[in-house]
């Protein structure tokens, strides 16, 4: 199926968690074309963004009377070769629908909008663990990115402390690879400590952003350490020869969650020996 994306396809994947905006922008697309809407999302558009085609989960294959994406994509590959005009059309008149409906006048932020964009982010911190909200718990780089412009903008203190206390208590937990650096999807709890295994270039970019950008904030070494750490880890695992980047690395292995990840006790000590050393 990769094959197939990278010879007729851009793929582009877009995290609902990290850029709702856009999720509901296609979501609306979804929903006005087939009556329903869930995730995950399949979109398929022309090159100027203009989607002609739109569903939820598909298997890979054909399964139980349900096409597969490979037949999907094989199927709007022909379309697109032999009906260009018309699915151009379509994703035209799809898209003037959907604009018809979103009637709101967009304009510059204002403070309110921003003060709000706080407040939100202020009632949903977890002052414990850091982070917001519950388990299951993302990173949320962009929710830090903001509230350091905030902090540098209002001479908000408590905004900062946020993204300390949220970037510290992530670093300290399970969901960062304390051997191999880098940081996992999320946490399966609210204390960081139990990770999806998975790994995701956009998280590890975004996160190394909040590191340094921290550093920039507070000039401690520890938030520069760790941004240079996840740099080294893409370098590392993520880099292809060519130059290109991996866009993830798989939570299975073996056909078993983690498992690339998990260590026993007696394999620890076998590699690191039973003394403890501080500092």
């Amino acid at each position: 199926m990769a094959e197939l994306l990278n010879e007729y396809f851009v793929p582009v994947k877009v995290d609902r968690e990290e850029r709702p905006d856009i999720d509901h922008v296609y979501m609306t697309v979804c929903q006005a074309m087939t009556g329903q809407g869930g995730w995950p999302l399949t979109i398929i558009m022309t090159p100027d963004k203009r989607p002609f085609f739109a569903g939820t989960y598909f298997p890979k294959t054909d399964r139980y009377g349900r096409p597969g994406l490979i037949s999907i994509l094989n199927s709007a590959q022909r379309a697109w070769k032999e009906k260009r005009n018309d699915l151009v059309l379509a994703g035209k008149q799809i898209t003037d629908a959907v604009y018809s409906e979103d009637n709101t006048e967009h304009s510059a932020l204002s403070e309110t909008i921003i003060e709000k964009a706080y407040s939100q982010l202020e009632s949903f911190f977890d002052p414990e663990y850091g982070g917001f909200g519950n388990a299951p718990k993302f990173p949320s780089p962009h929710n830090l990115l903001f509230l350091l412009r905030y902090w540098y903008a209002a001479k908000n203190k408590k905004a900062l402390d946020m993204v300390e206390k949220t970037l510290d208590s992530m670093y300290r937990g399970g969901i960062y690879d304390h051997v191999g650096f880098g940081f996992c999807r999320y946490s399966t709890d609210r204390q960081w400590l139990v990770p999806h295994f998975e790994k995701m270039l956009y998280d590890n970019a975004l996160l190394s952003m909040a590191y340094a950008e921290a550093y920039q904030a507070t000039r401690k070494d520890k938030y520069k350490k760790i941004a240079t750490q996840i740099y080294k880890y893409i370098e590392r695992d993520m880099t292809l020869p060519g130059g290109a980047f991996c866009s993830a690395e798989d939570a299975d292995s073996e056909g078993e969650e983690g498992l690339f990840y998990l260590w026993t006790p007696d394999e620890i000590i076998s590699v690191l020996g039973q003394t403890v050393r501080k500092g």
